[in-house]
């Protein structure tokens, strides 16, 4: 068979040796026959044999590029919910029957928040963006308060003192309404609590509401010496912040 390209007579199979031309016939995408290889168009339907395998190439490109386009957005959907739902389906999460007690707030880790129950990775979050904040470290706080707040979410239903420390992040965050709702969230269940009153009031007056603000204020200091003798665990994990407290409340109700 002669290549009609280059000229070579002495061809066999599909493809000139010489130059890669096809030789052979090729079959028609429209109608379905094989018209001579040299053949611009098809001789039973007139299709352009060319147009045909373009579209065929285009077509096959076009079904693998959306194979890889739907793979690497499946990838990347699985891996933002195992992100966010190990803490909770994981082996440690609300699916065992039984949780770990919080433990104590007393600085950064950087333990694995997967091997950790809800709470205990929100806590861990909650002591590394407040020892950013004690460190002026911005970048660091920008980096991980939406991630210690969106855990606490997670981790409901919370204790006061999860409450506590999600209103503590919404406050960081300049999320001053919600900082003042998870204050009267503690305070609903438990009155007199001094982190409760301290939330709220600093809350009150971020948002320009001396007066009510200063009813809170007045209240943390009349009843700071029962509370404390109550002996609360949080009061303890959290006594590095009760000096600045008294501090706001004496300065405001003087």
């Amino acid at each position: 068979m002669k290549c009609l390209s280059c000229g070579t007579t002495t061809v066999e199979g599909k493809y000139c040796s010489q130059c890669g031309t096809r030789v052979q016939a090729r079959t028609c995408q429209a109608c379905g026959e094989e018209p001579p290889a040299d053949a611009l168009f098809c001789t039973q339907c007139g299709v352009s044999m060319e147009i045909g395998e373009v579209s065929t190439r285009r077509k096959a490109g076009g079904r693998e590029q959306r194979k890889i386009v739907w793979g690497v957005v499946g990838m990347g959907l699985v891996a933002m919910i195992l992100f966010v739902a190990w803490p909770i389906y994981g082996p440690n999460g609300r699916s065992s029957p039984e949780r770990a007690p919080s433990p104590p707030i007393t600085g950064a880790s950087s333990v694995d928040l997967s091997s950790m129950t809800p709470r205990e990775a929100a806590d861990r979050l909650f002591n590394r963006v407040m020892a950013a904040v004690e460190q002026d470290d911005s970048t660091e706080v920008v980096q991980f308060l939406p991630m210690s707040i969106r855990a606490y979410e997670l981790a409901e239903p919370l204790d006061l003192d999860g409450k506590f420390h999600l209103g503590v992040l919404r406050m960081q965050g300049t999320l001053t309404q919600g900082g003042l709702a998870a204050a009267e969230d503690i305070l609903a269940t438990y009155p007199d609590h001094l982190l409760g009153l301290g939330l709220a009031a600093d809350a009150l007056l971020a948002l320009g509401d001396t007066v009510r603000a200063q009813g809170y204020y007045s209240r943390w200091l009349e009843v700071y010496s029962v509370e404390m003798a109550s002996g609360l665990p949080e009061y303890l994990n959290h006594e590095r912040m009760l000096p600045d407290m008294e501090a706001r409340a004496r300065a405001q109700t003087n």
